[in-house]
């Protein structure tokens, strides 16, 4: 196997620029989801249980990393996860593959949060109408914190059908077999 192409987002985009587009992203799902909500059903919003919307904030980013651990659970010998303090206190988890993986299974591990999360947040938010904006500001949060997997996969998307994923210090690598012609 040889490397087609590497890619690093953060190191390509820069982290003030992503944590803007990531921002815009932020308002701009809240904006838009929360005028679609009011138009769909708009009953009386209640501030009860706000403890429970403060817990919602703190789990997302560990059940982010938990849903895209679960697609490479079958693969997690070759998985190595940390935990690093950011700013002396802020936990932060990095999830390491340390083998190629196919790319089709490492785009699902990077989707999974994306698409379980956000659709639970959505059904809350459809169930739970006087909650609603508790819903959505947790919607709008997580789909920040997804730019980067988004913009990998829209990176990956574009690689040769049978390649495979291998992260290093430099980035993700994007692997294909060498073909003797």
């Amino acid at each position: 196997m040889h490397c087609w192409k590497t890619i690093n987002v953060k190191k390509q985009y820069g982290m003030e620029r992503l944590f803007f587009l990531s921002s815009i992203l932020v308002m701009s799902v809240f904006s838009i989801v929360y005028a679609l909500q009011g138009t769909i059903n708009d009953s009386h919003k209640s501030d009860d249980f706000f403890w429970l919307f403060a817990i919602g904030m703190i789990m997302v980013y560990p059940l982010h990393k938990l849903f895209h651990f679960l697609p490479l659970f079958t693969i997690r010998k070759h998985i190595k996860v940390t935990l690093n303090r950011r700013y002396g206190f802020l936990p932060i988890v990095s999830i390491k593959v340390c083998e190629p993986i196919n790319k089709y299974q490492f785009i699902f591990s990077l989707l999974s949060p994306f698409i379980f999360i956000n659709a639970a947040i959505l059904i809350g938010a459809l169930t739970a109408p006087h909650f609603a904006h508790y819903f959505i500001m947790l919607l709008a949060y997580h789909c920040g914190m997804c730019l980067i997997d988004l913009i990998y996969v829209k990176n990956l998307s574009k690689s040769p059908r049978s390649a495979f994923v291998e992260e290093t210090d430099a980035g993700y690598q994007i692997l294909i077999v060498a073909s003797n012609h």
